[in-house]
């Protein structure tokens, strides 16, 4: 019994891992480190001056070096991680809902799809950040300002996606026969449809992560999202270019490192998601 349980355990090591497994672990993984960064910088206060550190190097001391006001870039960092998650995260969930709420009403009938179809292509035609920045601006700036503007604006792409899909389950005989048998528009989209578009949705909006938050950073750096005094990778990327040429690199090194990782793991997350939500690659 002893040896039948060390040849098990022996095969197991021999033997790597299937696709699913790899792929839970790589997803449970990248959340963890994710909702660390997002707890650690909601834990960060006030993160203190000391104008006798300033500008410093990066050390054990301090993990990303200091500013010009001798704050440690790395409190500094994870809790502009911290913001940004947070309005990625809500913009997120508004840009879901419009898309969700947009992707059923196409199914209505022909003048419903054609309108959400002409709502799309107009959004889609303005120069995106354009668009959130005038968003932004109608909603008082701020993080109020900065959340309605990258929410309102990137649920074109899910949309789209739904409206296809949509489009498609349509055509199926179950939808003619509950059609048929009397019942509404409404409750075929929510009882037949909508069901079958989840997949779409979970992804979509893990996808749609990346994107506010790196537009959230854009419009920030470019002085019409966040305010100043907040802790925001792009106002800590914004100020890092007065320094730069005095040869302070790591101002604007490390916090632009650490945004790229972030928006990485979220797309590493989403297509994690994919393969297990598809049917072709979920048993492998």
């Amino acid at each position: 019994m002893i040896k039948k349980k060390a040849d098990d355990k022996r095969q197991w090591f021999l033997y790597p891992a299937n696709l699913r497994t790899k792929t839970l672990v790589i997803i449970a993984i990248s959340v963890l480190v994710i909702i660390s960064i997002f707890i650690s910088g909601y834990f960060i206060g006030d993160i203190p001056t000391s104008f006798v550190n300033a500008n410093q190097m990066p050390s054990l001391e301090h993990l990303f070096g200091t500013d010009w006001m001798g704050r440690d870039m790395f409190q500094r960092t994870i809790a502009g991680l911290g913001l940004s998650l947070m309005v990625g995260f809500i913009a997120s969930v508004v840009s879901t809902f419009i898309s969700i709420v947009l992707g059923l009403f196409s199914s209505f009938n022909r003048f419903a799809d054609e309108a959400v179809a002409g709502i799309i292509d107009l959004f889609g035609s303005i120069p995106h950040i354009l668009l959130i920045i005038l968003v932004s601006i109608m909603f008082g700036g701020g993080v109020f300002g900065v959340v309605m503007g990258v929410g309102l604006t990137h649920w074109t792409p899910l949309a789209r996606v739904l409206r296809s899909e949509v489009k498609e389950i349509k055509t199926k005989e179950y939808v003619h026969l509950a059609s048929n048998l009397g019942k509404s528009k409404l409750w075929i989209a929510t009882k037949h449809i909508l069901p079958l578009v989840v997949s779409q949705i979970i992804v979509g909006v893990i996808l749609m992560f990346p994107h506010a938050i790196m537009h959230e950073a854009a419009i920030t750096f470019l002085g019409f999202g966040l305010p100043p005094h907040e802790p925001a990778i792009g106002v800590i990327l914004s100020e890092s270019m007065h320094y730069l040429s005095s040869g302070y690199w790591w101002l604007a090194f490390y916090p632009g490192v650490s945004l790229l990782i972030v928006v990485l793991l979220f797309d590493l997350i989403g297509e994690s998601v994919e393969k297990l939500l598809n049917p072709e690659t979920a048993q492998e």
